[in-house]
This record gives structure tokens, sequence and C-alpha cells, in this order.
């Protein structure tokens, strides 16, 4: 295989490196700083992003056909919706490899069914985890990795099809693959032209590409994210209010009627067990009519003669925010910030309260601190 010659940079840490000297045995316990300032480093680290930055950018004005035949391949093969329960299989080796395993990862996440598959082990075995009805997507900027390219030659037997990103179409696995993926020529901004850097980013952003394109074709919501994510801040963010309140209509909460007295309301309101710090009213058609909360009660004893006799009609807030049962969490916690209030109604489609949705709910479950 011809190796290209690479040019080094003029910036970044090859400039770095030429400042400290050509040798690379840094001692751990070296001092570094009487040859290499921060504000040396900082430009260095700088101009590393920007010059992955553009590579990417260049990536983006060369694409083509190629991977929007691409991503309706992948959604084709793995559209559940259409009865079809084939996977993506994504294989790649050494950095790509890992690379592979996030772009596979992405597509789990996001409604694709996808597995990682070391092409080595593939080669003794594991290809057995391939069926007919996937589609493989294989990793190699050079296009000549040969563990690549021998299980893509066992994938061709199998008539599996295949997807390829890779450097040049005109590469060994360019020309096997069914959609090659070519992203060109990529000058790693490692200073010797060695590591592995640029390239493996620019793999990781088509992948990108791919994941987000196909999650497009499949429609994929908040809410069928949420049922991807369970665990872990994400899933919090995506819960639902009806699932996150704690005062829930039939267990702990209980709507009163608005033509009852302020005596009445704070009397019912106490036989229900655990209190929380709004009592919500309704009208004659059960629909949200108002809500009174502690710091109302506090404000009218002060205010207000004989509150105890009076209609809690007069001292309630009258058409209070809201929010339906079925928005998320992270939408309450929206309203709850935004009019500075620790208590939410929560209402089902009708209108008719269901919950009362309160700060240290959200407080709980972390979804806010």
């Amino acid at each position: 295989m011809k190796v290209k010659h690479v040019r080094h940079s003029s910036s970044g840490w090859g400039s770095v490196k030429h400042r400290v000297g050509s040798g690379c045995n840094f001692r751990h316990n070296a001092p570094m700083t009487q040859n290499l300032s921060q504000n040396d480093l900082l430009a260095a680290a700088r101009d590393v992003l920007r010059s992955e930055a553009a590579s990417i950018a260049s990536i983006a004005d060369r694409l083509g056909p190629r991977i929007v035949a691409a991503i309706e391949l992948i959604h084709d093969r793995t559209s559940a919706q259409a009865g079809v329960d084939g996977a993506l299989v994504v294989s790649g080796i050494g950095k790509s490899g890992l690379v592979g395993q996030r772009i596979s990862a992405s597509f789990a996440s996001t409604g694709t069914p996808s597995h990682f598959l070391h092409p080595v082990e593939a080669l003794h075995g594991d290809l057995g985890r391939v069926r007919r009805q996937d589609v493989v997507l294989l990793l190699s900027y050079s296009g000549e990795t040969e563990e690549l390219i021998k299980l893509a030659d066992a994938l061709k037997r199998l008539a599996v099809p295949m997807l390829a990103i890779t450097s040049r179409t005109d590469s060994t696995l360019g020309k096997v693959a069914t959609i090659t993926i070519d992203i060109g020529n990529i000058e790693e901004v490692c200073p010797h032209g060695l590591a592995p850097t640029t390239t493996v980013n620019c793999i990781s952003a088509v992948g990108d590409a791919l994941v987000l394109g196909v999650m497009s074709l499949r429609q994929f919501s908040k809410e069928d994210f949420a049922a991807f994510h369970p665990g872990g801040s994400l899933g919090r963010k995506l819960l639902k209010v009806g699932q996150v309140m704690e005062f829930k209509r039939g267990e702990n909460f209980v709507p009163l009627a608005q033509t009852l007295t302020v005596g009445e309301v704070l009397a019912k309101d106490s036989a229900t067990g655990r209190r929380a710090g709004a009592v919500v009213l309704i009208d004659d058609a059960g629909k949200l009519a108002g809500v009174f909360t502690d710091g109302d009660l506090r404000r009218h004893l002060r205010a207000t003669p004989n509150l105890m006799n009076v209609p809690i009609s007069q001292v309630m807030t009258k058409n209070p925010k809201r929010i339906n049962e079925n928005a998320l969490a992270s939408e309450a916690l929206a309203i709850l910030n935004q009019y500075r209030i620790d208590e939410l109604p929560v209402v089902n489609d009708a209108g008719e309260p269901v919950g009362l949705i309160d700060v240290q709910d959200l407080v709980r479950l972390r979804i806010v601190e």
C-alpha cells in the first residue's frame, strides 16, 4: 500500500513540539514549563479543536447521495414497524473499533437495534451473530485494514449488505461495500501525522450523521427516548408528570368544591393524611377552578376577618397555572421556576384535576437540585 506524505502543521502540537525539541523522551518528573508556557499549551489545544472542526466541515461539503442511501438502507433493514427484524452490526479495529462501539451504542439508544462485532472474533466464530437480514457498517480510514477486508469477503458470501466509511471509494474495502461513504484525505492533527486523531473524530461525526438521519426517518420522539433511557439524568428529565407527582387522585389527593368555606376546606384537607402545600378547588363540572396555598392562608389570616366562614372561592387563586399529566416533568419544572411557585395542579385532557406536583417531588427525583 502506498503511504501518503503527511504535511506537518506549523500550528498546534506541531509548533509546540518544535519549541520543546524534536525528541520525544519527556520524563514524568521533568519540568516542561521551562521550555513550554501555559499560553503555548492553550494555543496548541485551541489549534487542535479548530483543525478537527475544519476537517469535519470539509466532509459535510463532500457528502452526497451515498449517505442518504446509507441512512435509508439502515432504516429499511431495521424497521420493526415494517415487520423487519434486522440489526445494524458495526465493526472496526483499533481506534476505529472504539469509535464503532460508540456509534453502535448511539444507534441502539435511539431505537435502531445494533451491536458491535470485533472483526478478529468474527473470523473465529462470531460471524454467526450476523444474519442475512442485517446490515453491516465497516469503519476503516485507509480502507485496507486486513481484518476488515477478510470480514467483508465473508459477508459478501453471505449476501449481507455492507456500508463502509473510508477515505477512498477505490480502496479494497470501498470497492467491496454496497455503499461507501468517502470522507476524503484527512490530515491528522498529530504532529507526526501518525496517531489516529482527526480521522477517528471524522468517522465518529459521520456516524452521528447516520444515527440522526435514521432517527429522523424513524420519527423517534422524546417519549421513545425516555423508554430507552429509564435511568440517569436523561431518564429523569424525560419522566412524565403523572409518573412523578406524589399527590394523586384516588390515593392522597382530593380536589374540593369551591362552594365550601375556608374552614370546611381546611378540615377536609387535613383528613386526607399527608398534606400538600396547596388545596385544589373544582367547579360544579369537576373542572379546575382554583388553588389555595399555605401562603394564601397566612396572608388572609392577617387581612381577612372571620376567615374560616368565608367561601373559599373569594380567597382562592382563580384560573391557576396547570399542567397536563402527560407533559414532561421538566416542563413542570420550567413553569414552577418561571412563576416562582411551589405547587402546580395536574389535569387530564378534560381539564379535571388528577393530582398535584410539588417542587419537592422534583427535588426527590433529582430533576432539580
